[in-house]
């Protein structure tokens, strides 16, 4: 929403202030102009990307629409729903997780929280990593390793298509120049008319740059930098559910680890240790006293 505001008001303000200096709002619309420019800058996309990466482009700029999933209600979900986690696993031993880790979507512990299934990624970070430490044969540490490593990997992934975005929004001032050259090659070839057409000609070459410069710093480059701040949050998710498992694995109490994760979520979405405490206790609250005064001291 605040995506197409911000574009809203990039149009008035330019157009805006065109007007109040008596400039004619039709000279601007220039279709064979933008033509070259936006198809040029879609050729170059389709020339360096595999469909792949086009693909997750597309996707990230129909994200930038929507109103970001990560607020307080998203992560209060995601700490009871890992403090629930580590509760069973506490009562029944870890091998009793298997089951639901192997077929989470039918789990009757990951049911109850449809967000977290939706998010295949997350799903398959989470119950890979539990799978690891069910096994037997990896310490913390080494799981620690791996889920840092397939973070990574996912990060760059996720950079691939703002990079590619990115680019052609640096192409697009020199993408204006052509097309203000082949303006300028139609004026030349216009020279001997009347001094209107050939003065409509030169402006409507000079129109090619200016739509090539607008559209990278006004629209094409701020949208790749909404998509890099996009996966900066999906980074700091993947982080929280690190810190959690960690915590856990690694022997602390459930309300201790979930209180480990909760320090690890972005101050402007962290909810307070009173607000996780009553909303995991919905579910466990026979987590256990002494854990819990142990969070309590630690917060």
């Amino acid at each position: 929403m605040f995506a197409i505001i911000g574009a809203l008001i990039v149009v008035v303000a330019i157009c805006g202030g065109y007007l109040l200096e008596h400039g004619k709002l039709t000279v601007l619309v220039q279709p064979a102009e933008l033509l070259i420019i936006a198809g040029a800058a879609l050729g170059t996309i389709l020339i360096a990307n595999p469909l792949p990466v086009i693909k997750k482009l597309v996707r990230g700029i129909l994200r930038i629409l929507k109103p970001s999933r990560y607020d307080k209600p998203f992560y209060l979900a995601a700490l009871k729903m890992l403090n629930e986690i580590f509760v069973y696993a506490r009562k029944n031993g870890m091998v009793k997780l298997e089951t639901d880790i192997e077929e989470p979507h039918k789990s009757s512990l990951f049911k109850k929280y449809p967000t977290f299934l939706k998010d295949e990624e997350a799903v398959d970070f989470v119950c890979d990593s539990l799978r690891m430490s069910i096994s037997g044969g990896v310490g913390h540490f080494e799981l620690d390793q791996m889920m840092e490593i397939d973070m990574e990997v996912a990060q760059h992934e996720a950079s691939v298509p703002v990079n590619a975005l990115a680019t052609v929004a640096d192409s697009l001032p020199g993408l204006g120049i052509v097309a203000a050259v082949l303006g300028v090659v139609i004026t030349m070839g216009a020279l001997g008319g009347p001094t209107e057409q050939i003065g409509e000609k030169v402006a409507a070459a000079l129109v090619g740059t200016f739509l090539g410069i607008l559209l990278c710093y006004g629209f094409v480059g701020p949208v790749a930098s909404h998509l890099t701040k996009l996966n900066d949050e999906d980074a700091q998710y993947y982080h929280f559910l690190r810190i959690a498992l960690i915590s856990y694995i690694r022997g602390s109490a459930p309300i201790l680890a979930v209180e480990f994760a909760r320090r690890a979520i972005p101050l402007e979405q962290r909810p307070s240790f009173k607000e996780m405490e009553t909303t995991c206790r919905g579910r466990s609250s026979s987590a256990g006293g002494e854990a819990g005064s142990a969070a309590a001291a630690a917060a």
